[in-house]
């Protein structure tokens, strides 16, 4: 479970944006993890079953605090070597992708970070969120007609001829 705790501090921090936070909820991710490491069957299941913690804390959290708060995702790039103009646009691209994805639903962005950044199976992400695979499917595509019109807009900004989306299925 420890091994895991990047992954989920990463995920953690797409959903909230705040590290202290995000840090809190990996904490009791991990806690409740090991106080019920008994009710975990299957081994194989084991990210699905960290992440569907951590959804259940973020929620007792929101609830906790009145759900008010925003949350973006975090983007993570290959890194390589470009210019430094190249770096700067691509600094500036990964902002807008941010900001794109922090104006979804949280239950897209939810959907979307797990699929398209972790790379959970369909079932995998439903059984994490607690919602049913049609469900995560639907949410999933919303968020990415969502995503491509915002960045079409964005890449005609920039003045970039065949922005690359990576999908993930």
């Amino acid at each position: 479970m420890a091994q895991n705790r990047s992954r989920l501090y990463r995920v953690a921090y797409s959903w909230c944006h705040d590290p202290c936070l995000a840090d809190d909820l990996v904490q009791e991710t991990l806690l409740k993890s090991i106080k019920n490491a008994h009710q975990l069957k299957d081994a194989e299941l084991l990210l699905s079953w960290l992440f569907s913690i951590l959804a259940n804390c973020l929620r007792d959290h929101y609830r906790r605090q009145h759900p008010a708060a925003d949350i973006e995702e975090i983007m993570e790039l290959p890194a390589h070597d470009a210019s430094p103009e190249e770096r700067r646009a691509e600094s500036e691209l990964v902002g807008r992708v941010r900001h794109a994805v922090a104006t979804l639903p949280m239950g897209q962005r939810q959907v979307i970070t797990l699929v398209d950044l972790e790379e959970l199976s369909y079932s995998q992400t439903a059984e994490a969120l607690g919602i049913p695979i049609g469900t995560v499917m639907s949410r999933l595509c919303r968020a990415r007609q969502a995503l491509r019109e915002r960045l079409h807009e964005t890449a005609a900004s920039l003045h970039v001829l065949n922005p690359k989306l990576r999908r993930m299925e």
